[in-house]
């Protein structure tokens, strides 16, 4: 049986685009593969604690005999973490844009989990992998805007997942989502709904590809 893994790192549950859109890719997917296993890791309610990836990394350096019970507790956390990411057939990582920038739940996250030398740069147990990024931009941040190049979060998101981590990764982007609450962006509601309706339907698609990511090569 086949294992989805699912990470959500927006704070918000209901109102969530990266989250209402990574629902229609899961299902998706559930539907391609038949019932896989499906494990969630939400960050936005159980984010992890900033204080384990320091006490982590330097472990690494110690001699396990010599470890302090705080670093032997954030080593072992990293394990925990890294056998969810590890043991996945198809991983989704639904990630919104803060403040210009990564989201410090998937940041600490991620930060933590790479202290495994299974997920280590050069290291990587998961290469090739079949992987979604699914990511949501309030305002607009296209070639020509007035934010153009004030998103940090999706080109560093990709650098770790595709080259550090060297997923098969597929990028699903929604911009203007705040459109609907923000008066001064009405003009583009329209326009927002059309981007909403494309990612999900891109997420469709992305997910029926997924039978053919994972087939072997012949």
């Amino acid at each position: 049986m086949s294992t989805i893994f699912r990470l959500d790192a927006s704070i918000r549950q209901d109102g969530s685009v990266t989250r209402a859109v990574a629902d229609t890719l899961q299902e998706t997917i559930t539907e391609e593969l038949g019932s896989p296993t499906v494990v969630r890791r939400d960050l936005g309610t159980g984010p992890v604690d900033p204080t384990l990836w320091p006490l982590a990394a330097f472990a690494g350096f110690v001699p396990e005999d010599q470890r302090t019970p705080e670093q032997l507790a954030a080593v072992q956390q990293a394990v925990a973490y890294a056998d969810e990411v590890v043991s996945a057939d198809v991983l989704v990582f639904a990630v919104p844009l803060y403040n210009f920038g990564v989201s410090q739940h998937f940041k600490a996250w991620f930060d933590l989990v790479a202290t495994n030398p299974r997920l280590s740069l050069g290291q990587s147990e998961v290469v090739g992998r079949p992987a979604f990024l699914v990511t949501a931009r309030g305002g607009g941040y296209g070639a020509g805007t007035p934010r153009e190049g004030w998103d940090h979060a999706t080109g560093w998101m990709r650098r770790v997942l595709e080259d550090v981590w060297g997923l098969d990764l597929d990028v699903i982007e929604t911009e203007l989502t705040l459109a609907e609450v923000t008066p001064q962006m009405a003009e583009l509601r329209d326009l927002a709904r059309e981007q909403l309706a494309e990612s999900h339907e891109t997420a469709r698609q992305s997910g029926r590809s997924v039978t053919i990511k994972l087939r072997p090569a012949a």
